[in-house]
């Protein structure tokens, strides 16, 4: 049998080894960024690679079939000479700020509701994300059956007014796109800690107190996600106009990415067609990125903290 012989001084203890820590560079809780690359190349692919395409088409004169040709900021001062421009931004800006209301209001609603435990509210919740499933010109072509004045089921004069056919740009639009902000809601909701609500409930806050001191606060961040998504969405309009108004009655309802179908696919000016695109993906940008600045979004606080 052999015996180790501990040859250190009687009466003083062995030094600590120091346990080892994480390999160099690496970090805990983190993933590798390799599993980033495929939604990387998909988004560069997919995305970024065409808008640096259409913004070098904004700088020339292209048909579609001959060579594109070099022509300066041509496109660009014609955009903003263009006197449909001004009509088109408008209805740009109106389109977007309506659609953010009634689908916020709407998606806040339904989705806080259908965070409850209910069994019913479950069942009806998955009725409700039946029209997310659907194409935008599947619906176009469903509601221009419905309101066409010589063929439609209901026979209305709603697309012949310039007020009811923008009207029912933004319902139409709300009632395909609600069903999937309402799911972030719903997500958003059900995050919320239930103690907050036990504690008023302790208080004497009844319920209305509690939506406007507790819900809504707890869901501001999501609140922001789901309003950059709508920006993006209704700056970017496009399907619903072109199979359900064609920009009419007149002009009333051509906003600018049906400018933008019209000079691309119309007149054949893809050049023009490109600037106006690029504009369109400048302005959302700039709007979603001065969103998530004012509300605070960017620093990513959480609404537990402290908790």
């Amino acid at each position: 049998m052999s015996v180790t012989v501990d040859k250190r001084p009687s009466g003083r203890p062995a030094a600590a080894r120091p346990a080892k820590g994480p390999a160099k560079g690496a970090r805990a809780g983190r993933p590798h960024a390799a599993w980033a690359l495929p939604g990387v190349l998909f988004f560069a692919f997919f995305a970024l690679v065409p808008m640096a395409l259409a913004l070098y088409l904004s700088f020339t004169e292209w048909d579609g079939l001959s060579d594109p040709k070099p022509v300066g900021l041509a496109n660009w001062e014609k955009l903003l000479d263009d006197p449909r421009l001004t009509q088109s931004l408008w209805l740009t800006v109106l389109l977007t700020v309506c659609s953010w209301a009634f689908q916020t209001v709407v998606a806040l609603l339904l989705g806080v509701w259908a965070a409850g435990p209910q069994r019913n509210r479950a069942v009806l919740s998955a009725v409700f994300f039946v029209p997310l499933v659907l194409s935008s010109a599947a619906i176009a072509l469903l509601f221009y059956a419905l309101l066409d004045p010589n063929f439609g089921v209901l026979r209305t004069g709603v697309l012949g007014s310039s007020n009811g056919a923008f009207l029912a740009i933004v319902f139409v639009g709300g009632w395909q796109f609600i069903p999937l902000h309402t799911l972030i809601y719903q997500g958003g909701a059900r995050q919320i800690p239930a103690v907050l609500y036990q504690a008023a409930t302790v208080d004497g806050a009844g319920r209305y107190r509690q939506f406007f001191s507790i819900t809504l606060p707890q869901l501001r961040h999501t609140m922001t996600t789901s309003s950059v998504m709508m920006i993006a969405g209704s700056l970017t309009y496009f399907e619903t106009v072109l199979l359900l108004t064609r920009g009419g009655p007149g002009t009333d309802t051509a906003i600018l990415p049906y400018l933008m179908y019209e000079a691309g696919f119309e007149s054949y000016d893809f050049g023009y067609a490109s600037a106006i695109a690029s504009f369109l993906v400048i302005a959302a940008t700039g709007l979603s990125l001065l969103l998530v600045r004012l509300t605070g979004f960017g620093s990513m606080r959480s609404t537990r903290e402290g908790m």
